[in-house]
């Protein structure tokens, strides 16, 4: 189809070609090989894995070579209609359009697969607008420019997406500070002492830690930046990182008038608060849960395929551990809910640790698995309660 053309006749309408946006058409075409799909874009339109972007550097992998599929092959492939470069400014949800850049779309069901943006942090300094995030393909394409022939990189945040950079990048060469107003890395999901064995590991292999403090200013100093901390230290470098969490993207969803918390709030058909909108992935919260992770828009994709072709199936999610990226100490981690109520016991193991999260009658309800520990991913998870 022509870009620039209306779409007369109703199709299922995605908006969002990431992860969450191509595996739900990829669970469509499972089951229906003809019914008519558009998706439309900000970015090209091509195939990546986004997880990869933390975990490239290492093995010298530029922007174009983390490309599977091209615009293209993922349009033939999946026999879809891909309006690439494309901006949804309007949604009228009594006719059931979409207004964009390159024309009006009606659509039968609306899927809005949205992502999230990298949170950023209010900076002082003159250099304040150098700060780097990467969130895309064309963000790590403009991050691995800005690194070439450098040596020293600082990252702002110690959670998932910075320590798998911050042990990237050292495995690249590079040396790495990283800043967290946390007392520890991946505090929100760790117990301190796996947190602790984590940052020990990364030392280790090179990386240098600031917790417990943040930035006062970045300044600009003829080729170097100065940030200088609350804690009264000062980091001379080259090229800073943000990687401080992802904020769901809502402006179209809330512009609409869709119900939006957290995220744009689903029920567990993962229908937004208007008939035939939908939304999964990093934006969309399913009774007050927002779960950025593969495993969980993996399900939602699953479930949201037959309700979309007029099956109503509901969401489920079962123990959904997370793996972190970090060779100096691969950790897989399913952190209790926030309610819960128990203790983590620690169990050091040769080449790892074990943690256990157990209610007050010893129920398991989170771990973390480290090192060796992690061949016990499967049992431990067998014995998690489902998440919803």
């Amino acid at each position: 189809m022509n870009q620039n053309m209306q779409l007369s006749q109703p199709s299922i309408v995605i908006i969002g070609s990431g992860l969450a946006g191509f595996t739900v058409i990829r669970e469509i075409r499972k089951l229906d090989k003809t019914v008519p799909i558009t998706l439309v874009t900000r970015e090209p339109g091509y195939f990546y894995s986004k997880p990869m972007l933390s975990t490239a550097l290492a093995s010298k992998k530029e922007a174009s070579q983390l490309i599977s599929t091209p615009q293209d092959g993922m349009a033939a492939q999946l026999e879809i209609t891909i309006m690439s470069e494309t901006e949804a400014s309007d949604i009228d949800t009594v006719a059931q359009t979409v207004s964009t850049n390159k024309g009006r779309l009606i659509y039968s069901k609306l899927v809005l697969a949205l992502g999230a943006d990298q949170i950023r942090l209010p900076l002082r300094g003159n250099a304040a607008a150098e700060v780097i995030t990467v969130n895309d393909l064309e963000e790590y394409k403009k991050f691995r420019q800005a690194i070439a022939e450098k040596k020293r990189i600082v990252i702002l945040g110690a959670g998932l997406i910075g320590c798998e950079f911050a042990n990237d990048l050292v495995l690249g060469g590079y040396e790495v500070d990283v800043i967290d107003l946390a007392p520890h890395a991946l505090s929100r999901i760790l117990p301190r002492e796996a947190s602790l064995e984590l940052q020990n590991h990364l030392s280790a292999a090179g990386v240098r830690w600031h917790l417990g403090t943040t930035i006062e200013s970045i300044e600009r100093i003829g080729g170097e930046l100065h940030v200088t901390l609350a804690n009264g230290h000062t980091i001379q470098c080259e090229v800073a990182l943000s990687a401080v969490g992802l904020r769901p993207r809502l402006d179209l969803a809330k512009a609409t008038g869709l119900a939006t918390g957290i995220g744009i709030q689903v029920n567990r058909q993962l229908e937004t608060s208007v008939k035939n909108v939908y939304s999964l992935g990093d934006c969309a919260e399913v009774e007050g849960l927002v779960l950025p992770y593969v495993m969980p828009i993996m399900q939602a994709a699953r479930a949201l395929a037959p309700t979309l072709l007029g099956q109503d199936t509901a969401l489920n999610y079962p123990a959904m551990p997370v793996m972190v990226k970090t060779p100096a100490l691969p950790t897989i981690v399913s952190p209790p809910a926030k309610d819960a109520i128990g203790a983590w016991k620690i169990n050091p193991v040769e080449g790892g640790l074990e943690a256990r999260f157990e209610s007050t009658e010893g129920k398991l309800l989170g771990f973390a698995l480290m090192g060796s520990a992690s061949a016990q991913r499967g049992a431990f998870t067998k014995e998690l309660p489902s998440l919803l």
